[in-house]
């Protein structure tokens, strides 16, 4: 390794560099990262205790007077080069790299992942695209149900992006047996007006229990505790009558968000409450047809709108903002 420095030293002593291609030339044979000096330092850590002493003190006096050439060539290049626009101005600020910070949609997920996993539940996910019998017919829709027209699923062929995670519910009870207990997180598509609180793409974490004498008491408490750990306690919360092919009997949830502000009122539509989630009792015949004895087994289910938890998590007045990747936005969510 000796000879190796004493060879290179003796080159460098023999170099000519006039110009800029030159000077780079010269940086990319011995400063580069692969360049000779790069070689020989990581051939000096690989070398033995003895052979360090020997060539330690060598490797640092070349590198010193490579380094003194190359910035005493760079400096009189650059000073005697007729095009400033292309000198170095050190007088120029640093500007650091920013660090990136997780989506607030992503956050919420995470947060609801944790929390229903503390009760026990897995988590599944499923395509995107799905055909008609797990979008709708394993999941009791009539075959002339409104939402498989046009005006609510967006089809691509004979398959539709999927209108609800619960297409992913279905892939599952075909493959499992009860007890099942899941959360399905995911994007899904409706052909909708987009506006301030809805739009033709949203996010939804589907949930299910399926196991004996599962009872919609057993579903009213896990919302509960859901909604007491995303929002905290005392957090407000009303059950109203609905209607879902898919479940029987079916519920809405809805979230007191107020009537004190123009932005609380135009969400809420002037109620002061905002439908957060739809929930009810695995319909019988959802059972059955993913080939679960409805006599013996009993379950609920649970989609809850991502998107709308996020906004009212954090004050989000426009369901629009979560997609247009402003960055004044994003960047509030830094450590959150």
């Amino acid at each position: 390794m000796e000879d190796k420095i004493k060879n290179i030293a003796y080159d460098v002593k023999e170099v000519l560099i006039q110009n800029k291609i030159e000077l780079e030339e010269f940086r990319l044979k011995y400063l580069s990262r692969k360049g000779l000096l790069s070689t020989l330092f990581e051939e000096f850590k690989e070398s033995d205790p003895i052979q360090k002493k020997v060539v330690g003190k060598s490797l640092n006096e070349l590198k010193n007077t490579i380094e003194e050439l190359f910035r005493t060539k760079q400096i009189e290049i650059l000073g005697e080069d007729t095009n400033e626009s292309d000198a170095i101005d050190t007088s120029l600020p640093i500007y650091t790299s920013q660090t990136g910070s997780f989506h607030p949609l992503k956050i919420v997920e995470d947060k609801l992942v944790d929390i229903f996993y503390s009760l026990g539940f897995d988590i599944s996910q499923g395509p995107e695209i799905e055909d008609d019998w797990h979008n709708f017919g394993a999941l009791n829709f009539a075959e002339h149900h409104p939402a498989r027209d046009m005006q609510d699923t967006f089809f691509i062929g004979e398959n539709v992006l999927r209108t609800h995670t619960s297409s992913v519910q279905v892939r599952e009870m075909q493959k499992r047996k009860p007890p099942i207990r899941l959360i399905m997180p995911g994007r899904v598509y409706r052909n909708e007006a987009v506006s301030s609180r809805s739009n033709c793409f949203f996010h939804q974490i589907e949930g299910i229990y399926i196991d004996e004498n599962v009872t919609f008491y057993d579903l009213k408490q896990t919302l509960y505790y859901f909604v007491q750990q995303f929002f905290g306690q005392g957090t407000e919360v009303r059950f109203r009558s609905s209607y879902f092919p898919f479940t029987e009997p079916s519920a809405e949830m809805d979230i007191w968000v107020g009537i004190d502000t123009p932005e609380q009122l135009r969400l809420t539509k002037g109620t002061g409450w905002l439908e957060v989630l739809g929930c009810g009792m695995i319909h019988p015949n959802v059972l059955t047809s993913n080939n679960i004895d409805s006599l013996v087994y009993s379950g609920f289910a649970f989609g809850i709108g991502m998107d709308r938890l996020t906004m009212l998590k954090y004050s989000i007045n426009d369901i629009r903002d979560l997609f247009v990747n402003d960055v004044r936005l994003l960047s509030q969510f830094k450590g959150v």
